[in-house]
């Protein structure tokens, strides 16, 4: 974790600071899977149309590979937005 997210906890004990550090890891793992589980759903049910075979045919392959790239650079994209509105938000002390 970033510990430049913990900079306005200076006041709090070591072990409460360390349990927020904690939290805050805890929620990034569950926001992870949960954009990874989501990535899987919808590309799954977009691509593949058929379950003849173990493994994909070569334009559900390409339909999966460009699928999960539109939907990184799109989180990506959200992602630095964020950012950008949250610098634009943060006041300085």
């Amino acid at each position: 974790m970033d510990k430049s997210m913990l900079g306005d906890l200076d006041g709090l004990p070591e072990e409460d600071k360390m349990r927020m550090a904690a939290m805050v890891d805890q929620l990034q793992i569950r926001d992870s899977l949960r954009m990874y589980n989501s990535l899987v759903e919808r590309c799954f049910t977009d691509c593949v149309d058929t379950f003849r075979r173990k493994t994909l045919d070569k334009q559900e392959e390409s339909c999966v590979k460009r699928c999960a790239e539109k939907f990184l650079k799109h989180s990506m994209r959200v992602g630095m937005r964020f950012a950008e509105l949250n610098q634009g938000v943060a006041t300085p002390d």
